[in-house]
């Protein structure tokens, strides 16, 4: 049998399908300072029961084990006390499915892990790629996509992304280029993907979201390991090189070292830069689900049940929290033991914390990053 270069085992048998080789990722090991002052270092948004009683990861983990089996599902994240929030939070993924990274390097760094970790255990893996502060549904649809780029990847030996509509110019998601449709997979259509644009500016997004031919890129990845990798070592050789060498040193008593020591060397990077943006061997298959990335309290906002005047009341982690609301609508607001009231003020955000009080208008959501800078500047960690 022919052997692959990567990593010394056979490669793909072709009699085999791809649901025996399914594996699922999910990146947990973002701070989500956009949610601040809730998301904290500490208690990062992916671990706040904002939804339902559930966190986003415990609904992510959910959604995904619909599809596989839990010893399927691989999680990276950055710390060891991240890592302990999610054996709790996700106790059926196996403990040495918890890959915890020794420093925040970003995404680039986070799939590459998570990919020789599971091509060591299956050297045919391919892998869907899951945020873990993502809303989707409805189940099924999603599901059906990502069997059907799995499929493909897994045959073609590509990188597939999802495609999803733009509802309107967005200058912080990268954009994708539908280029000539080249197969059908699982009765999807798959397109050549022709460009990745990541964040065009506004007038460059209203001129992509005008063409209908570029669609949101949500992350929504799945690609085989090996073949992810080959990609990482033409576009990122520093980052294939360090990965290597910590495959060579997996379960021997120096993994937890040469581990921090490679890593202590990665560019801090997205994937979306280091490969996405570079790589001609990607395609794509068009989304059929509603996706959202819970990104800022707006998206909080947006999600969640409203009452008659369309707002939204969360109670924190205290009890005995109140709002008295008098002519308010649209609004967010979110108790943590005090009295709130709030009168004639609409589309706001009120977040009160032991750490913190938050008002903002709900249309400025996104420059909750501006006071998470300025506290970083002035080094006020106790309160981030």
């Amino acid at each position: 049998m022919q052997k692959d270069s990567l990593n010394g085992t056979s490669k793909k048998d072709s009699s085999g399908s791809y649901k025996d080789h399914l594996y699922a990722l999910i990146l947990a090991g973002g701070g989500g300072t956009r949610l601040w002052p809730r998301s904290l270092e500490k208690s990062p948004k992916q671990f706040l029961k904002l939804f339902g009683g559930k966190t986003l990861v415990e609904i992510t983990g959910e959604r995904l084990s619909k599809m596989l089996p839990w010893e399927k599902i691989y999680v990276v994240t950055t710390t060891k006390a991240y890592g302990d929030e999610i054996k709790k939070l996700l106790p059926k993924v196996l403990i040495e499915n918890i890959i915890v990274e020794p420093e925040r390097k970003d995404s680039a760094a986070a799939h590459a892990l998570g990919a020789i970790y599971i091509l060591n255990k299956d050297p045919n893996a391919v892998i869907i790629n899951a945020a873990s502060d993502h809303f989707v549904t409805p189940q099924l649809n999603y599901e059906n996509t990502m069997f059907a780029a799995s499929k493909y990847s897994y045959e073609n030996n590509c990188l597939m992304a999802i495609g999803i509509k733009p509802l309107y110019p967005h200058t912080g998601l990268g954009h994708l280029k539908k280029g000539e449709k080249v197969a059908v997979s699982e009765d999807r259509y798959v397109f050549k993907r022709d460009e990745h644009v990541e964040k065009p500016p506004l007038e460059l997004a209203k001129k992509y979201t005008d063409s209908g031919e570029y669609f949101w890129n949500a992350n929504h990845y799945v690609w085989r390991a090996d073949t992810f990798l080959k990609e990482v070592e033409i576009h990122a050789p520093g980052l294939f090189s360090g990965m290597m060498t910590i495959k060579e040193h997996f379960e021997k008593p120096d993994e937890k070292d040469v581990l921090a020591k490679e890593y202590s060397k990665f560019e801090k990077i997205s994937v979306d830069y280091a490969i996405s943006e570079k790589t001609a061997n990607f395609f794509m298959i068009l989304a059929d689900y509603n996706w959202t990335d819970i990104g800022d309290w707006n998206e909080v906002w947006k999600n969640l049940p409203k009452d008659n005047g369309g707002n939204v009341i969360i109670s924190g982690d205290e009890k005995g929290g109140e709002v008295i609301n008098i002519d308010t609508t649209d609004a967010l607001i979110q108790t943590d033991g005090r009295l709130i009231a709030v009168i004639d003020v609409d589309n706001v955000v009120i977040v009160d914390t032991k750490e913190a009080l938050l008002v903002m208008s709900k249309s400025h959501a996104q420059d909750v990053k501006k006071v998470v800078e300025k506290l970083k500047a002035e080094n006020r960690t106790e309160l981030l």
